[in-house]
Formats: structure tokens, C-alpha cells, sequence
């Protein structure tokens, strides 16, 4: 009866233990689509267009808002632990430029160790509006409107 009794004891632990090991493990998560070395090799820069890099290699995730219109490829790979600020441990941009005759001139790929990191999409919206709400801003216009305004307008 006691050799039952430890060996479920023994188990109980092995599994608090293994529980506690993946809880405090990292997960990552992986997010775009850079193409590999091995795609890009079959774009030749000067013959290839904006049509034959998309056959390739597939549309953009990005483009440039300059007259050239640069495609960009981009992907992250982010580590979340714990409860610990999401990190950024890997960042790829491609950026495939055009000349004038929409023909690929030059093809780069840069990475987190080529500069800072940057945020792509924010996703707040500030109203620049703090501490009041909608009915203190409607109340607080009341003492603001002069008759002579409405007169001239």
C-alpha cells in the first residue's frame, strides 16, 4: 500500500513539474512572408517586371509610396515569455525597387542588425481628448459661441 501511495506521489510531482517547465517556456510566433535566396535567384534584375516578380515570388505585403513604388517583404518572428513585453528577435524586409520602365532594379534584404526596430502599425487611435467625455465637450461649447459669429458666418 505504500509503495502505491509514493509512486503516486512521485507522478503527481513529475507532472507539477513538467507543467511549471512548459508554463515557463517561450512560444514565438511568426508573422509575413520574406521569399528565400532560392526564389529570388530567379529574378534577373534589369529583364524582370513588377508582372513576373508577382509570378515568382508572389504580390508584396507592402509597397512604396514614391514614384519608383517599391515592393517590400516583410516578417517577424517574436518571442512572448511569461508575462514579460513581446520581443522582436527576428525581422526581414525585402525591398524590391523598380526603374522607370517597371523593370527590377536592385533587390535588398535588410534585417533587426541593419537598424532599429520600428513598429509597422500602431493600432490606437489617440483623440487627444483626456480626462473629459463626449457630454463635458458638448456642455463646455456652450459659453464658447458668440452671437456676432453666427451673424457674420
Amino acid at each position: 500500500m505504500q509503495f502505491k501511495h509514493a509512486r503516486k506521489i512521485r507522478t503527481t510531482l513529475a507532472i507539477i513539474g513538467l507543467s511549471v517547465t512548459v508554463a515557463c517556456s517561450a512560444t514565438y510566433t511568426n508573422h509575413g512572408y520574406v521569399p528565400t535566396e532560392l526564389e529570388l535567384e530567379n529574378i534577373i534584375v534589369g529583364t524582370d517586371t513588377r508582372e513576373t516578380v508577382a509570378e515568382i515570388v508572389g504580390h508584396p505585403s507592402s509597397t512604396g509610396v514614391l514614384s519608383d513604388g517599391a515592393w517590400y517583404y516583410m516578417s517577424s518572428r517574436i518571442k512572448y515569455y511569461t508575462y514579460n513585453k513581446p520581443e522582436t528577435v527576428e525581422r526581414t524586409i525585402l525591398a524590391v525597387s523598380f526603374d522607370a520602365n517597371d523593370k527590377v532594379s536592385n533587390i535588398e534584404r535588410f534585417g533587426l542588425e541593419d537598424g532599429r526596430v520600428i513598429t509597422f502599425s500602431r493600432r490606437v487611435t489617440d483623440s487627444g481628448v483626456q480626462g473629459t467625455n463626449i457630454f463635458r465637450q458638448l456642455l463646455g461649447n456652450f459659453g464658447n459661441i458668440n452671437a456676432e459669429q453666427l451673424l457674420d458666418g
